[in-house]
């Protein structure tokens, strides 16, 4: 039973965090009745990848490497959605680069510790 109601919660946050990266407005009009524009729809998206990246993490199965899965799908797509932003020539902060590394460093290290995982004896 834990299980089943644990992967219901992980879809449900997931699909939420998929439809806040697709079209954030929908999501925040259902939720609170206003509408959004400009950095909203961008911190929106975010929050759509920290659902995803939670939902990776809930789903049933071996917790640490699941935790590690989440950490590694948020890492990316949080990095990607960076730089696609940086690339885009909206203006941007002091922050958002230094983020980007700080993303790509992280993600590095978290593929590392996989392999490492992967090939140490039982």
């Amino acid at each position: 039973m834990k299980k089943y109601v644990l992967a219901i919660a992980a879809m449900a946050e997931a699909g939420t965090g998929v439809i806040l990266i697709a079209y954030p407005p929908v999501v925040v009009r259902l939720l609170f009745g206003l509408e959004i524009e400009g950095v909203g729809i961008i911190m929106s998206r975010l929050a759509g990848i920290a659902l995803i990246g939670l939902g990776v993490a809930c789903w049933p199965g071996n917790s640490a490497v699941q935790q590690l899965y989440g950490m590694l799908t948020y890492s990316t797509l949080a990095m990607l959605y960076l730089i696609r932003i940086g690339i885009r020539g909206a203006p941007i902060g002091l922050l958002l680069w230094p983020g980007v590394v700080a993303h790509v460093i992280l993600v590095a290290l978290l593929v590392i510790a996989r392999f490492k995982d992967k090939t140490s004896p039982a």
